[in-house]
């Protein structure tokens, strides 16, 4: 080996050093008879694949059973327009996979087969899943991202204008309570001060989850979506505790020996409660047609505040009224049991789905018709388990392929599925294992 002299006090050097990634010499960078005949077979089975995939549903055959608005309108008997309401949605949903497969299959299937273009033993064209760094979003259809995208700015609107509007009529609220007595003023101002208290911690939990950082990302390998669930349950503990306390103050004032004055509300405090009453339902109103879950949520925690608000202002009003001294300490008392209620619904709610609850019977059937979508090419479905793991859905599917079904085949079929099963908004992650009989065990440990 003859040296060329030294550049830059660096020898250099006519030889061609070895390829370290490939450990092959850099003269052999030639594909071999055997890589072309794999590649081509893996080629026409990739092409399979996607023609069935993409076979997809009749669209026009499926229309054809959807009710418009105007012939729901005319449908008087409600329970018969309901379930037609219903099969719209489970039509809408089914369109939606259908959609998401013939969008997904092709890029995830590319993302299979990996090519070296160069012979060198790193594959330069890894497909879409390799571009996006694993992403699916990028994948999903145009509209389904553009609803998505719309979905959440609706929302963050949405939550916005409430935390605007809850500074403001709590500070209204504050005012209003040291100019009055009434227990009823206070139970909507400790509610109006935890709602806002609750949408910090959604907003903060919410950024959590979304902070992407390398050494957490080893911490929490699969993310921390859970974060949610576990502040809106810390949440309502803080919420069933206060207006526990409410509730004790109400019973003390009508026990014997209480205070027997009828409260009264200052002019500060009625235009607060009327105010509250107000904004809040404009709000509601206005998120009732987005329907995101989001923002459903949050029009439903605006009906629940115009009620209280409503039943805030008319017990003392009443009671001072018609001298019912009972009147605002017995609707605190009401009040404060219907919000201990309400969030200890909520408050097991989250508890059954960090626990593993079954998903609804609507998810479960979306996922279902997705597995259908796979059955050109998939013998049998084993079980389909869909479970809670916080908010999120998670999924495991167990596929059947004949015995003698290749291992490249049965690798692309089950990945391209489980992408495809996390494509779904409702899915957090999928897994999806392959059998090749009825028989024998579950898949998991019982116990």
């Amino acid at each position: 080996m003859v040296h060329k002299p030294l550049t830059n006090g660096h020898a250099t050097s006519d030889y061609k050093p070895d390829d370290l990634e490939a450990a092959i010499s850099a003269s052999r960078r030639k594909p071999r008879f055997k890589d072309i005949v794999n590649a081509a077979v893996h080629d026409d089975f990739h092409g399979e694949l996607k023609r069935k995939l993409k076979d997809g549903v009749d669209r026009d055959e499926l229309e054809k059973y959807r009710k418009s608005i105007s012939e729901l309108s005319e449908i008087k008997d409600k329970k018969v327009r309901a379930f037609y309401e219903q099969q719209n949605e489970r039509l809408n949903d089914w369109l939606e996979v259908d959609t998401l497969v013939m969008s997904m299959a092709d890029d995830v299937l590319d993302s299979m087969n990996p090519q070296d273009a160069d012979g060198d033993g790193v594959a330069e064209i890894g497909g879409a899943l390799k571009t996006t760094k694993g992403d699916i979003d990028p994948l999903l259809p145009e509209d389904e991202r553009e609803r998505r995208k719309t979905g959440e700015r609706r929302a963050k609107w949405a939550i916005n204008i409430n935390v605007i509007a809850n500074i403001i009529l709590l500070t209204a609220k504050i005012i209003a309570a040291f100019a009055s007595s009434s227990l009823s003023l206070i139970a909507s101002l400790v509610d109006s001060a935890l709602d806002l208290l609750c949408t910090l911690i959604i907003w903060t939990t919410n950024k959590l989850v979304q902070w992407k950082i390398r050494r957490l990302r080893h911490k929490f390998p699969v993310g921390r979506r859970r974060l949610e669930p576990l502040g809106i349950l810390v949440f309502s503990i803080i919420m069933i505790v206060s207006f526990l306390q409410i509730l004790q103050e109400s019973v003390t004032k009508l026990l014997p020996g209480g205070p027997r004055d009828a409260a009264t509300l200052p002019p500060v405090a009625i235009g607060a409660l009327v105010a509250t009453v107000v904004i809040k339902g404009i709000i509601w109103f206005g998120c009732i047609r987005v329907k995101t879950t989001q923002v459903q949520a949050l029009a439903q925690d605006c009906k629940t505040d115009v009620v209280f608000n409503t039943l805030s202002l008319l017990f003392p009003l009443l009671g001072h009224q018609f001298s019912l001294w009972w009147l605002d300490p017995v609707g605190a008392a009401l009040l404060s049991l219907f919000i201990i209620y309400d969030w200890a619904e909520t408050c097991f709610e989250n508890v059954a789905r960090l626990t593993g609850s079954a998903v609804s019977p609507n998810v479960l059937k979306k996922v279902t018709f997705l597995a259908w979508r796979f059955a050109p090419v998939v013998d049998a479905y084993k079980t389909i388990t869909a479970y809670h793991a916080g908010d999120g859905v998670w999924v495991e599917m167990d596929i059947m392929l004949k015995e003698e079904t290749r291992l490249s085949r049965a690798h692309d079929i089950a990945e391209t599925l489980q992408y495809c099963l996390e494509g779904l908004s409702e899915v957090d992650r999928a897994f999806v294992s392959v059998d090749y009989t009825s028989q024998g065990p579950t898949g998991h440990a019982e116990g």
